[in-house]
């Protein structure tokens, strides 16, 4: 099975809101943050992706980007679909555009999550710093990670 990305749409976010539950409970986004991020064209670039043969929702990225700079604020893919490549397909369509945008792309990852931080790694972010308890409510901590255009 295979994916198809493009942009996230509000009709998107219940099925992107099962999957934050699914994957990032109990520090979920809410339904008010994707709209409030979603409204903002101009330095916000989502996208879904969908399973091509279901027309479901099976992963979803976000970038912020400005001029000087560019953040992954979200990736995620659905636990029953990962190791499949469409993390690293997301995450290379938010680093084309961040190209396009900014000559830095910073993110913060859960300090407990090896598989994105190595997925990060290849795509030529580095470690740059830690952030002790960043995500709330469970109080886990964010490695900072950093990528320059080259």
């Amino acid at each position: 099975m295979s994916a198809r990305l493009r942009p996230m749409r509000p009709g998107d976010l219940e099925a992107v809101l099962v999957l934050e539950e699914e994957l990032f409970a109990p520090d979920t986004w809410t339904a008010a943050m994707y709209r409030d991020e979603l409204a903002r064209t101009d330095t916000r670039y989502y996208l879904v992706a969908e399973d091509e043969d279901e027309d479901r929702v099976v992963g979803y990225a976000g970038l912020i980007a400005y001029d000087d700079e560019a953040h992954v604020a979200t990736i995620g893919v659905s636990a029953a679909r990962q190791r499949e490549g469409i993390g690293a397909l997301l995450l290379d369509a938010l680093l084309a555009e961040a190209d396009r945008r900014s000559p830095v792309v910073l993110l913060e990852v859960r300090a407990d999550n090896e598989v994105a931080q190595g997925l990060y790694r290849r795509r030529g972010f580095t470690e740059v710093g830690r952030r002790p308890r960043y995500y709330q409510p469970s109080g886990t901590d964010a490695v900072v990670m950093k990528r320059e255009k080259s």
